[in-house]
């Protein structure tokens, strides 16, 4: 698909297009890439295999501008993603897409912006914003996820933490990475290295290099707190354990004494004292240790 640069982005037919030659965006997949950049002036001498993009980034060539997108779903952040290559010459952009991502992208676009895409840059703002706008949102849906997960450990109700947790903690790391590799992409495009670009159009690549930054640095903020969650469900863990160690404790010490005295008297030597008539003794004895054991942990707080 071919879309004239404008205050809006009009599909053109290629006759249409190769008749006036003005510049405009191509929307490919990777069958039709190398027969679209040629058509669009761009020289690429590498092969391109969409499916092996495994991360953003852009690289400054010396005809064009080559740009990798590894986009996170939102609804399964740690299962597949979308993945296509972006060209940039000094007339035109191209998108190769073995989806149908990008024509989506750009039919939200047509549909929310008033200027669509009346230059290369305005148009890259617009897509790369595009696919940013919900993220803001998702991040909003994990913080009150979070908050649940805490309250829950509050009311003691820890069944299946580590299981929701775990995964949580994943995908934000997952997007904190990606937020940085955009970040950088944006700011190679700020830096204007080939001068493809018009240095008045540049505040674009800035605002979303500023947008990238603010989206990390609450990823980063959700990871501290998911952390602080973790540290407080350990330590009400931790604390279950102490009370449970305490009662045991409390048991082995009352029952301590009462073993040695049953050892003892279970011992019937000869010429033991009380080995006719010791019952009644050893009966009073033991409930004297276990009064005397109880009354010493009341007074240090025990029990």
């Amino acid at each position: 698909m071919i879309y004239k640069f404008g205050e809006q982005l009009v599909p053109v037919t290629t006759e249409e297009w190769e008749t006036d030659q003005v510049p405009a965006v191509f929307v490919t997949d990777s069958r039709h890439a190398d027969e679209t950049l040629a058509k669009a002036g761009i020289i690429y001498e590498n092969e391109i295999q969409v499916a092996k993009i495994g991360f953003c980034r852009l690289e400054n060539q010396q005809d064009c501008v080559v740009g990798t997108l590894c986009i996170p779903k939102l609804l399964d952040v740690l299962g597949s993603r979308y993945r296509m290559y972006f060209f940039v010459n000094r007339s035109n952009v191209v998108i190769v897409d073995d989806e149908d991502f990008s024509e989506r992208l750009i039919r939200r676009i047509q549909q929310k912006k008033t200027h669509q895409g009346e230059t290369k840059e305005r148009f890259l703002y617009n897509y790369i914003s595009e696919f940013i706008s919900r993220d803001l949102e998702m991040l909003v849906a994990y913080e009150r996820r979070l908050l649940r997960m805490e309250e829950d450990v509050s009311q003691e109700h820890t069944a299946n933490f580590q299981t929701k947790l775990m995964p949580l903690r994943r995908e934000l790391l997952n997007l904190r990475s990606y937020y940085d590799e955009i970040m950088d992409l944006t700011k190679e495009l700020e830096e204007n290295e080939n001068g493809f670009f018009l240095k008045k159009h540049l505040k674009y690549f800035g605002t979303l290099t500023d947008r990238a930054d603010r989206l990390m640095s609450r990823t980063s903020h959700l990871l501290e707190y998911a952390q602080q969650v973790k540290e407080a469900y350990q330590a009400q863990i931790d604390a279950k354990q102490n009370s449970n160690m305490q009662f045991l404790t409390v048991i082995s010490t009352i029952f301590f004494p009462l073993t040695l005295i049953t050892g003892w008297y279970g011992m019937n030597f000869k010429d033991m004292p009380g080995l006719e008539d010791g019952f009644p003794f050893v009966v009073v004895l033991s409930i004297v240790v276990i009064v005397g054991c109880i009354i010493i942990f009341k007074k240090k707080h025990i029990l």
